[in-house]
């Protein structure tokens, strides 16, 4: 497993903690709104600062799309 898919696993576990629901529900919405691959591809700067920065950011992500 790449080091990006795994801090990918990571963040997704965590991202839905923090929204108080499972990652899999998580996993669909970024799947559905086509973020999974732009999240990943996130790596280098998502690894590397406070996780709350990314869940900010990813909450931007998905209201730019629409949709929470």
């Amino acid at each position: 497993m790449s080091k990006e898919i795994e801090f990918f696993t990571f963040l997704l576990e965590q991202y839905a903690s923090y929204k108080k629901t499972t990652a899999d529900i998580i996993l669909k919405k970024l799947d559905d709104l086509n973020l999974t691959d732009y999240i990943i591809n996130m790596y280098e700067m998502y690894h590397s600062e406070s996780i709350q920065n990314a869940f900010d950011d990813i909450d931007k992500l998905i209201a730019q799309k629409g949709c929470y």
